[in-house]
């Protein structure tokens, strides 16, 4: 007989996955392959991911550890396969082993929350499956991840559903190789899981679905309910029923700010706003985030369009989701049940600027004001997690707000960097941590001035660290000095440096961090918003930068006018129409809209403040320019939430079309190119004398911001020779600003940079900050 080859002996390998292979049915997927290919061994988590070891014929094994990679699971992200090969041990069969914390070289990353897959819809309306109605029916595909996530390794223990024991029926199905839900940690059933409560005051709790009866009966009846989600309560109510959005609007004390809207499904809001196929996409991914739609001019009835106009007053977009939860589909009733909305408001549970309410006894008592009934559960949540937002542009999206279905996914770095924490801004905030070519951002946290906020921040950071491993030596923060974030990164220093990374800095080294730059080559960093702590103790806003990791020179920015009475001005944006009249030496005429705005008593004030500097700081903010000429055109004269006057002054510019645009002047000078608007406010102000429409003006306003994004950023390439732009800041969440500069550029043989993966206003800005902070400790 002639000895066999060594070729045919059996080959045993240790194979290191990491990346997002945990609460994603990695473990299941190793199984079924490594039983497909006739493999021995077993599989299990560790703190750095999964860990497997098969042994078999040498052509299995190199096949495993091949599409161990590219057929893992939908919801798997693979970072890295390493594998080495060990003795063979002549092991059989292949086994899910226990556990194991431990942690050596890297981290695993815990999955963002996924919607409800096709696979568990299925069963939940199947009224012969036993799953039928389950409010928390979930599998390996979908389900609560980061939210129920108390510690690593991802196992039913350390996840909020330790408290409800498995039945046999679900323990059989998470132990069965072939089940959908084989170590599907959140499994349960309605013997085993949690339970729905409905309780309104004055009557006896009511439980699972007459709870869910009920609930629809309220909503249909007019009535305000705060629901239980996946990441925290919402404020419920029918969005076709006009009268129960305004009260809802009335109690929240929301002012003009639009409520997101959930539809049943998208064929409820087709006539209600445009979708394209990139948008419809993105509405109806695994991510589910609110979208942000053009609005159709009016509803299918009078009644509809009344409602819509509750929903969103002024505002040229409508911000929808579809359910991403079981709750949310029975919410909107299964078929043969009674009639139900077709639309409803959910609004984050949360006061302005406030984290989203988790805890059931904070929303009993801090939400009694606002709601008839509470629709509530057992399930804890471990970690807040409001909705994302993202809106399309140019065919791509755009993040306005990172959180629930994308948050903790990683961001990828272009370069490696130490263990760092990244502290964001006062508003819209959002921290970051990062090691090696990773950077995991928070969900959004919110604007930095309440305690409860300040908390959320500690118990984000904590978790943050703890899910990531990452134990920081470097700290980052805005320059600002009396920002509370700037404060919190003191605190959680522990002795070491807080590096302070200037606002705008961050913003366009965020840009770049996304985009895979390296930062080896400065770009031309165009960073519009509404406030930023300049160098010179000035507010910035709208400016051009020469920048790379390591620093910037400011090439460009908008001329300095007074902002009178700093926040004020901002709430009332006539004030700053009057200061840029002023500027522009524009008498202050009873013919203009921002002038009869303001009150006498007020107007006279302002002058005194304007001819002694009291309480001006300078600014050059591009979100204030905007303010003022919504405010000159007759737009918006008080801000009830941020950005107001600036959106509706897009949504005038986008109903008209396209206009030739007004002209800045600009200058050169040694300190920096200096963009004046003052011909701007003269124009506009020419133009609305003569007749010219609202949305004329709008329009020609957009064109002329675009048109000196185009000049500046040729001025930069003529004299510094730089051929990369980066977008960025809270203005370029401006659909219609952002389309036009990107067309533009890139016309002008520009490579452009714009965000797809963080937000180009503040919630992006500590993925900025921790690259320059990472650069400086280098």
């Amino acid at each position: 007989m002639t000895p066999a080859g060594p070729t045919t002996l059996p080959l045993r390998r240790r194979v290191a996955v990491q990346g997002q292979v945990q609460g994603v049915g990695f473990r299941p997927f190793v199984f079924t392959l490594a039983s497909e290919l006739g493999l021995c061994g077993h599989v299990r988590n560790t703190g750095d991911g999964v860990l497997a070891e098969v042994e078999g014929p040498p052509d299995a094994v190199d096949a495993f550890c091949h599409r161990v990679a590219s057929d893992a699971p939908a919801l798997a992200r693979v970072a890295s396969v390493r594998h080495e090969r060990i003795p063979a041990t002549g092991v059989r069969g292949f086994a899910i082993a226990p556990s194991r914390a431990d942690a050596t070289s890297g981290r695993t990353l815990i999955p963002p929350d996924a919607a409800t897959c096709s696979a568990c819809l299925a069963e939940l309306i199947d009224p012969a499956n036993r799953r039928y109605r389950h409010p928390f029916i979930t599998c390996t595909g979908c389900g609560p991840r980061f939210t129920i996530v108390t510690a690593l390794p991802y196992d039913r223990p350390a996840t909020t559903m330790a408290g409800f024991p498995m039945c046999p029926r679900c323990a059989r199905e998470y132990h069965d190789p072939t089940d959908r839900r084989f170590h599907a940690q959140p499994v349960s059933c309605h013997d085993c899981g949690p339970q729905l409560t409905l309780v309104a005051a004055g009557r006896a709790p009511l439980r699972g679905g007459t709870a869910l009866t009920r609930a629809r009966q309220l909503l249909m009846n007019g009535a305000i309910l705060a629901v239980k989600g996946v990441g925290g309560y919402h404020l419920a109510a029918d969005a076709g029923n006009a009268h129960a959005v305004t009260l809802l609007r009335r109690r929240k004390n929301r002012g003009d700010k639009p409520f997101a809207m959930m539809a049943r499904e998208v064929a409820d809001l087709e006539p209600l706003v445009d979708i394209d196929a990139a948008e419809r996409a993105v509405l109806t991914s695994a991510e589910r985030p609110i979208v942000l739609l053009r609005r159709r001019p009016a509803g299918s009835t009078a009644a509809l369009a009344a409602a819509l106009d509750a929903l969103a007053p002024r505002s040229p977009d409508l911000g929808v989701m579809l359910p991403y939860a079981p709750l949310h589909h029975l919410l909107f009733g299964l078929p043969g049940d009674p009639l139900g909305p077709r639309l409803l408001v959910m609004t984050s549970a949360n006061l302005a600027g406030e984290p989203i309410v988790t805890d059931d006894s904070e929303a009993l008592e801090r939400l009694s004001p606002l709601v008839d009934a509470w629709l509530t559960h057992d399930r804890p949540i471990h970690v807040p997690c409001d909705d994302s937002v993202v809106r399309i542009v140019e065919g791509a999206p755009l993040p306005l707000r990172r959180s629930r279905g994308y948050v903790p996914a990683p961001v990828r770095l272009p370069l490696s960097v130490g263990p760092v924490l990244a502290v964001g801004g006062d508003l819209k905030n959002t921290l970051a941590v990062a090691e090696g070519r990773c950077a995991w951002l928070s969900g959004h946290i919110g604007d930095m001035d309440d305690l409860a906020t300040l908390n959320a921040f500690d118990r984000a950071a904590d978790h943050l660290t703890a899910v990531t491993g990452v134990t920081p030596v470097v700290v980052a923060a805005d320059r600002h000095p009396g920002y509370r974030s700037g404060k919190c990164a003191e605190r959680r220093a522990h002795g070491h440096r807080v590096h302070r990374v200037q606002h705008h800095h961050a913003h366009i080294a965020s840009a770049m961090a996304e985009n895979g730059l390296d930062g080896s080559r400065p770009v031309i960093g165009v960073a519009f918003d509404g406030t930023g702590y300049g160098d010179d103790g000035a507010i910035w806003g709208g400016e051009v930068l020469l920048a790379d990791y390591a620093g910037f020179r400011r090439f460009a920015h908008l001329a300095y006018v007074p902002l009178p009475g700093g926040d004020t001005a901002v709430a009332r944006p006539y004030r700053m129409a009057l200061a840029h009249l002023r500027a522009a030496k524009v008498p202050w005429s009873a013919d203009l809209a921002c002038v009869l705005a303001c009150p006498d008593d007020e107007r006279r004030l302002l002058e005194r403040q304007l001819d002694t500097g009291l309480n001006c700081v300078p600014t050059s903010s591009m979100g204030r320019l905007f303010d003022a000429v919504s405010s000159l055109a007759g737009v918006c004269q008080l801000a009830g939430y941020e950005a107001q006057a600036a959106i509706e002054l897009e949504g005038a510019a986008y109903a008209h079309g396209p206009a030739d645009g007004y002209r800045f002047t600009v200058r050169p000078e040694p300190d920096g190119w200096i963009a004046d608007p003052a011909p701007v406010l003269i124009e506009a102000v020419a133009d609305l004398r003569a007749g010219a429409t609202v949305g004329l003006v709008a329009a020609r306003f957009h064109t002329a911001v675009t048109e000196l994004v185009r000049e500046l950023c040729a001025g930069a390439r003529e004299r510094h020779g730089l051929e990369t732009v980066a977008l960025t800041g809270g203005v370029m969440a401006n659909a219609l600003l952002l389309s036009g500069c990107v067309r533009a550029l890139a016309a002008d043989g520009f490579t452009v940079l714009r965000h797809r993966e963080v937000p180009p206003n503040d919630g992006g800005l500590a993925l900025g900050q921790l690259m320059v902070a990472a650069r400086a400790a280098n």
